[in-house]
């Protein structure tokens, strides 16, 4: 099965950097692709948002802190989406100041869309448009929706969140460079994450798979 950044990003796919084809492509069944690595910023200084923060950490989205040195792992593993088609599962470790925190969420398609769907139980779901630009690939969301239940509730772009990420190869520090940056309309800048980290995929490990049931 095809990875769901080369359904969507189709021929492109093949001009990112060789490395990042590496990680953006189809895991083989009954491996996993690992990285460790350290984030520069997580979180965001504005502290009178952290109490809208803390009810998405707790579906293991976002978390309330602004912290900076931010050791992390990333674990993905390939998964069927509900509706049939190519996904990955991804659990985020971050360790900050003697907690672990995880980030859980399942990276589809939905036509020419990177679907992400966030949490666990699913909490949002952001629609991003792929492009790639100079050997990195940039992710822009379209449409961003709230999960209640089985309810699903779109937000009006006009005052929904964009999210963007960019995913780099940095050569000279032989490492993979991501940012992720979460702005809403008039507020600006109210989430974000950025890092490197060095990545290599593997055979399953039996946590690997207690996190892939784990999280269904």
């Amino acid at each position: 099965m095809t990875s769901p950044y080369r359904a969507v990003l189709g021929p492109a796919f093949d001009e990112l950097h060789p490395r990042l084809r590496a990680y953006f492509d189809a895991i083989p069944e009954g491996s996993a692709g690992r990285g460790r690595g350290v984030f520069d910023t997580v979180g965001t200084p504005r502290r009178w948002l952290w109490p809208v923060l803390a009810l998405f950490g707790r579906a293991h989205v976002m978390f309330p802190v602004w912290e900076r040195g931010v050791p992390f792992t990333v674990e993905n593993v390939p998964v069927v989406s509900a509706d049939g088609g190519p996904a990955v599962r991804a659990v985020r470790r971050f360790e900050l100041r003697g907690r672990v925190l995880e980030m859980r969420d399942e990276i589809g398609v939905d036509g020419w869309f990177i679907v992400d769907r966030l949490g666990s139980p699913v909490l949002a779901e952001a629609w991003f448009s792929a492009r790639v630009l100079d050997g990195g690939l940039r992710l822009t969301s379209r449409r961003v929706a709230l999960r209640i239940g089985a309810f699903r509730l779109v937000i009006p772009r006009a005052v929904a969140p964009v999210v963007a990420l960019t995913e780099r190869y940095d050569d000279e520090r032989d490492a993979q460079a991501v940012a992720i940056v979460v702005r809403l309309p008039l507020l600006g800048r109210v989430y974000q994450y950025a890092g490197t980290f060095r990545y290599q995929v593997g055979s399953r490990s039996v946590h690997s798979d207690d996190v892939a049931r784990g999280s269904e």
